[in-house]
């Protein structure tokens, strides 16, 4: 991104509040492809370094090939907001060395990564009797308003020039979280 549209945009954020965009949840994903004792050890996982109660997910579809049923848990999953977010999201950029491709990032501004061993997490242990699990940490980046969209009554839609771009999110993550966009 050039100094130049940087500068813009960092102007625009600061003449309008409701245009700076902001992190709104961190969704953390564990999958483990089946519903052994093992999916019990990835969501203890999940509650220790999240400080939340991890959620399973079922199977979507029956894949005979990996024996996968519909409607079997082979997933856990869990969503962060607010402070416990931002906190959990600087020690998993952390365990990637606070590095991002940019082609994680979407057109409308959220970004996904994965973290291939939880034990590089920092604080975390490695635990024999737990094993070592992989997991994916997607955020959703929105900026104010965006409620309008989600609501009950008189729902409405977010217009174009109110979503946020790939460009803001690498921005707000470079200056809020000292993230380094690395291009392929």
């Amino acid at each position: 991104m050039s100094l130049v549209n940087e500068e813009k945009i960092l102007e625009k954020w600061n003449s309008n509040p409701m245009l700076k965009p902001r992190i709104v949840k961190v969704t953390v994903n564990i999958a483990v492809g089946s519903a052994t004792e093992r999916l019990s050890k990835a969501m203890k996982v999940l509650e220790e370094l999240t400080g939340a109660k991890p959620v399973p997910r079922r199977a979507k579809k029956t894949i005979r090939d990996f024996g996968i049923k519909k409607g079997e848990n082979i997933a856990a999953i869990v969503t962060l907001r607010g402070e416990k977010a931002i906190n959990f999201l600087r020690k998993a950029l952390e365990a990637v060395g606070y590095r991002l491709k940019a082609s994680s990032f979407d057109e409308y501004g959220n970004v996904c990564f994965g973290v291939k061993e939880h034990i590089h997490i920092p604080g975390v242990k490695y635990d024999p009797e737990v094993g070592i699990f992989g997991m994916d940490v997607c955020i959703t980046i929105e900026r104010p308003g965006y409620r309008v969209m989600r609501r009950r009554r008189a729902r409405g839609r977010i217009p174009r020039r109110h979503r946020v771009t790939r460009e803001e999110a690498m921005l707000l993550l470079r200056k809020e979280l000292g993230v380094e966009i690395v291009q392929e």
